[in-house]
């Protein structure tokens, strides 16, 4: 239920962003170029609000006992949860921390959400260049 609820918040506020940004950036008074500056900087917040989130979540799961741990490079930190919710997020996955336990499913669907919301933001880049982008 806990990671159902991660990852339905995460979407919805990923939605938000780019509504709003689709919604801000015609009505902004500066070049096209800027626009489209504004808006991956917009889509980069929205990302790291999104691993915020996640990192909220490991960081309960951490201190609630039967979800597991994090094993190798993390003492169990917010800092260490954020770290390990950006790699995990970005699928990079170094591998200097292990989720073990419980706390390995939400890491699998982090990885698949970040995955399509990094996609998603792809798509609406793409679809505010061509709005944008004067090839004159």
């Amino acid at each position: 239920m806990l990671n159902s609820l991660v990852v339905i918040v995460a979407v919805i506020i990923h939605y938000e962003f780019l509504f709003r940004l689709t919604l801000l950036l015609p009505k902004m008074k500066v070049k096209h170029r800027f626009r489209i500056v504004l808006g991956v900087g917009g889509a980069l917040v929205a990302h790291a609000v999104e691993v915020w989130i996640f990192a909220f979540a490991y960081f309960f799961m951490l201190r609630t006992p039967g979800w597991g741990h994090l094993a190798g490079s993390a003492d169990g930190s917010l800092m260490d949860c954020v770290y390990f919710s950006f790699t995990t997020f970005t699928t990079i996955g170094f591998g200097d921390i292990e989720p073990v336990g419980d706390l390995r499913y939400l890491t699998g669907i982090e990885a698949l959400t970040g995955l399509v919301l990094i996609t998603w933001t792809a798509s609406f880049l793409f679809v505010e260049m061509q709005r944008y982008w004067n090839p004159r």
